[in-house]
């Protein structure tokens, strides 16, 4: 089995392959300051629930935008499950050409993304990651990387609403009744949610605009279903597309 690992800042995501299909999955916290023991008595446990022994893990392959755990996940596997992890970096097959000014800027789970996104929809993509930051990464049907951009996540921008402000408070993010709000949790919600929906079909129209043919819009990260909803431009809600792109790329290297 191919235990796939995607550490955001907020989120690590963890997936288990057999074959090509996920058996499981999980999400936990993105501890920084966690050593690579505290981290296995997670991953030992959860592994555990699902009657997966260590010894039914022979690869591993991991995406880290977190430059301090990677050296935590590198040791965690060293010691638990004797194995060198594939981490997604420069040098590694990718199956797409990375067009950036400098391509080793181009973040792990982008590359994950976007070589996922190549070959599950084969044409030209436009992926919509939403999480800590919102990122919007474009494929050609060639497998041109072509860039991008990059906004804040709605709920760094939640935060520092509520932290720059004096009586404006957190609020859940849930979808209001309407887009006038009748109280300022409601209104927050409003901007919140509508905001980021207007964000993304803008972003998204603009690099339409500048490619030459219609792109497949998939959306993935822990608020593209809250977000979806809002907006039509999305084509394609995929939870596992950085997983999937992780177990792609480690068949390409393995």
């Amino acid at each position: 089995m191919l235990l796939a690992i995607d550490t955001g800042n907020t989120n690590v995501k963890i997936g288990i392959f057999e074959g090509n299909r996920i058996r499981a999955s999980w999400a936990i916290y993105t501890r920084i300051n966690q050593t690579a023991d505290e981290y296995a008595v997670m991953l030992l446990n959860m592994l555990k629930n699902q009657g997966i022994d260590t010894q039914d893990i022979s690869d591993v392959a991991i995406s880290c935008v977190v430059p301090p755990l990677r050296r935590t996940l590198n040791q965690l596997f060293e010691r638990y499950f004797n194995l060198k992890p594939l981490m997604v970096g420069p040098g590694i097959k990718t199956g797409i050409r990375i067009r950036m000014d400098n391509p080793r800027e181009v973040g792990s789970d982008r590359i994950a993304n976007a070589t996922a996104a190549h070959h599950i929809y084969k044409g030209t993509v436009i992926v919509v990651a939403m999480g800590t930051a919102t990122a919007f990464d474009t494929v050609s049907k060639a497998g041109d990387y072509l860039g991008g951009a990059v906004a804040p996540g709605i709920a760094i921008s939640a935060e520092a609403l509520f932290e720059r402000t004096a009586a404006l408070p957190r609020v859940e993010f849930i979808r209001p009744k309407s887009a006038i709000g009748t109280n300022t949790i409601a209104a927050i919600q409003s901007g919140l949610i509508f905001g980021y929906a207007g964000l993304i079909e803008g972003v998204v129209s603009r690099i339409q605009e500048e490619l030459e043919e219609k792109a497949t819009v998939v959306a993935t990260g822990g608020y593209a279903d809250l977000i979806a909803d809002e907006t039509k431009i999305i084509n394609v809600v995929n939870p596992d597309l950085t997983l999937m792109g992780l177990k792609i790329l480690f068949d390409m290297n393995k």
